[in-house]
C-alpha cells in the first residue's frame, strides 16, 4: 500500500489517501506545535508523496492551523486536488452558549469563520468535532443537509459520538433520503480498541468509513517512553518518562497493561527491522474498516517516519501475536458474540454471514 493508493471515503465518491495529514500541531511553533515554516514543510512533503486528505479544526492552536493550511493550498494551488476536512463543536468564545456546540446556530458561524480562515468557499469533509449531549441528532442533520445543498460542503462525517448516536444520526439520513454519514473520527490504536465493540461494526454495516485518531496513542507507542525493563531496571538512555506526564492527558496511557504491550511491540518492531511507530501505524491502517489513518507530526523527519509505515506488510504471525497481546474484554453483552456462545445459537452448525 502507497500513499498515493486512494481509497473512497466509506459509501462515497471521495477518494483519498490512506494517511491523512492531522494539521493539529499547525500555526504557533509554541514547543509542542509547528511553526509556519516547519508546517509548510511538512505539507509540502505530504503532497509531492502523493498525499491529497488534510484534517484541520476551527479550535487548532486558536486558529492558526486552519489559516497555516489555507494559505498552504493557496500557495500551491492545490485546492482541487486536496480533500480538506476541518471540525466544529468547540466553543469560540467564553460566556456565550451560541458560539459552540452542535446547534444550527453554531454550525453556520463555525463555517463561515473557518471558510475564511482556510481562503475557500467549501470543505470537502466537515466534521462534528464530539457529541455536545444537548443538540438533537435531527437538528445535526438537517443543518448539515442544508450547508450540502448550499455548496459549503461537500461531505459529512462525525467524530467522537457514541455509537448509538452515530446510527441515529445515519438512519435518520436514509429514512429522508438526506445526506449521510461518510465517515467516523475515533480515537484507536494498540492499546485504545474500544471502538472494536461497536463502532467499527456499525461502520461497516452502514457503510461509514473509518478514521483513526491518535495510532501512536500520544507517542506511547512509539516507544521512546518506556520507563523500565521488565526487570524493573531503570532505563539509563532514556530522556523522558512515563512517571513524567502525571497530570497531563497523556497520563491516562500509563498503566502496566500498555507498557507491556509496548514491550512485545518492540520485539515484533525488531523482529522486521522497522520501529516501533512504523508497526503500530501500519497495524491501525490496515485493520478492518479503516479507511484513512490520521497522523500528527511536529517535525518533518517525525512526519517522514510516520508515512513510511505504508512500505511494508506485517506478517500474519506477528500480526496475531499484536492483536492477541492488545485484545480488549468483550463484557456484557458483547460476551454472547463470541465463538463459543454463537456455536450455540448455531447448533453447531458452520454458518456466515455474506459481507459487500
Amino acid at each position: 500500500m502507497k500513499l498515493d493508493s486512494y481509497i473512497t471515503l466509506g459509501r462515497s465518491g471521495l477518494r483519498v489517501s490512506p494517511l491523512c495529514l492531522g494539521a493539529m500541531t499547525f500555526g504557533t511553533g509554541d514547543g509542542w506545535s509547528a511553526d509556519e515554516a516547519t508546517s509548510r514543510r511538512m505539507f509540502d512533503m505530504y503532497v509531492e508523496k502523493g498525499g491529497n486528505f488534510v484534517d484541520t479544526a476551527d479550535g487548532y492552536t486558536d486558529g492558526n492551523s486552519e489559516r497555516s493550511v489555507g494559505n498552504f493550498i493557496a500557495d500551491s494551488k492545490s485546492r482541487d486536488r486536496i480533500v480538506l476536512a476541518t471540525k466544529f463543536t468547540f466553543s469560540a468564545e467564553q460566556g456565550n452558549p451560541n458560539a459552540g456546540g452542535n446547534g444550527r446556530k453554531n454550525i453556520y458561524r463555525a463555517i463561515e469563520a473557518s471558510l475564511k480562515r482556510l481562503r475557500t468557499d467549501y470543505v470537502d469533509l466537515y466534521w462534528l468535532h464530539a457529541w455536545d449531549m444537548l443538540t438533537p441528532v435531527e437538528e445535526v442533520m438537517s443543518t448539515i443537509d442544508t450547508l450540502v445543498r448550499e455548496g459549503k460542503v461537500r461531505h459529512f462525517g462525525l467524530s467522537d459520538v457514541p455509537a448509538w448516536y452515530g446510527a441515529r444520526a445515519q438512519t435518520i439520513a436514509e429514512l429522508r433520503g438526506s445526506e449521510r454519514i461518510v465517515a467516523f473520527q475515533l480515537e484507536y490504536s494498540l492499546v485504545e480498541r474500544s471502538i472494536e465493540r461497536e463502532h467499527i461494526p456499525l461502520a461497516r454495516e452502514l457503510g461509514i468509513g473509518l478514521c483513526p485518531w491518535s495510532p501512536l496513542a500520544g507517542g506511547l507507542l512509539s516507544g521512546k517512553y518506556r520507563g523500565e525493563t521488565q526487570s524493573g531496571e531503570k532505563r539509563a538512555n532514556e530522556t523522558r518518562r512515563l512517571d513524567s506526564v502525571a497530570g497531563t492527558p497523556f497520563d491516562r496511557f500509563n498503566t502496566e497493561r500498555n507498557r507491556g504491550i509496548v514491550e512485545e511491540l518492540v520485539k515484533v518492531a525488531e523482529e522486521l527491522g522497522r520501529s516501533p511507530a512504523e508497526v503500530a501505524l501500519n497495524w491501525v491502517a490496515t485493520q478492518p474498516g479503516v479507511t484513512s489513518t490520521v497522523l500528527g507530526a511536529s517535525k518533518p523527519d517525525q512526519l517522514a517516519a510516520n508515512l513510511a509505515s505504508l512500505d511494508f506488510e506485517i506478517p500474519a504471525e506477528q500480526r496475531e501475536h499484536l492483536n492477541t497481546i492488545s485484545q480488549i474484554e468483550p463484557g456484557n453483552p458483547y460476551r454472547f458474540f463470541q465463538p463459543f456462545l454463537q456455536s450455540m445459537v448455531r447448533g453447531g452448525t458452520d454458518i456466515r454471514r455474506w459481507m459487500p
